[in-house]
């Protein structure tokens, strides 16, 4: 089975992110191809490493070394913490999956990776991600937070005077409410999407796990779940485009 993610480019002066990127494993092959958002991005975009022209398909055995870098070692003493902290289960560790939780977020860059879903068997739309921005909350929302439990219902909101991204998604809790962070951006106008086009009803978040111990970027897994719209066709056009 193939899995895929894409990695997202933040602009140093927008902030805004952008696929740039797709990362596929068939099997034990790895293959990477730059998106046509890296050629959107013009000249601030830089390649990657030694994967300097964005029409080649570049093809390895292992993992890539500035994905393989996003990776935690076994041998690390939190590995099995960190695991747990991402809901997957340590005996069958496959990388993917643990970079598409993770995003592959690193302090030194402005790079994070996610999966393009696909439908499920029942033909329903299903993705999981941290809650985001915490550190941005005030302690009543971070406390809140803290204390949310496994399928506590969630709810999308529109943050519309964000001056950073007009699409952004605020994630809070029922009556009362708590903001507790937001949607990774480059959900947003998928999850408006489908909120528009299978209904609000139809589209459920709920907290998934609580890692009260983690850092802030790993405190909230979220879960969100709705039916798959007909039309619905997400990483299909534009900056998704390979170009290789």
């Amino acid at each position: 089975m193939t899995k895929a993610l894409y990695i997202a480019w933040q602009d140093p002066d927008s902030r805004s992110w952008s696929p740039v990127g797709r990362l596929t494993r068939d099997a034990s092959l790895y293959k990477f191809v730059y998106t046509r958002g890296a050629e959107q991005a013009g000249k601030k975009f830089q390649p990657f490493g030694r994967m300097r022209d964005l029409h080649v398909a570049y093809q390895s055995e292992e993992l890539f070394p500035l994905f393989a870098n996003r990776v935690l070692p076994k041998s690390r003493p939190e590995y099995q913490e960190y695991m747990e902290w991402l809901g997957l289960s340590k005996q069958d560790r496959d990388v993917m999956d643990e970079l598409s939780r993770t995003g592959g977020l690193r302090a030194t860059d402005s790079l994070e990776m996610f999966p393009c879903p696909v439908p499920d068997a029942n033909k329903n739309y299903e993705v999981y991600f941290f809650s985001r921005g915490l550190r941005h909350m005030n302690a009543d929302n971070q406390e809140r937070a803290r204390r949310l439990k496994p399928g506590e219902n969630l709810y999308l909101m529109q943050d519309l005077q964000n001056e950073f991204d007009s699409m952004a998604l605020l994630v809070r809790t029922g009556d009362p409410i708590s903001l507790v962070g937001y949607a990774p951006q480059y959900y947003s106008s998928e999850f408006t999407q489908l909120l528009r086009s299978a209904g609000q009803e139809e589209v459920k978040v709920s907290v998934e796990r609580v890692n009260s111990k983690a850092p802030l970027q790993y405190r909230v897994l979220c879960k969100l779940s709705s039916p798959w719209p007909s039309n619905f066709a997400p990483c299909s056009k534009g900056p998704y485009e390979a170009l290789a």
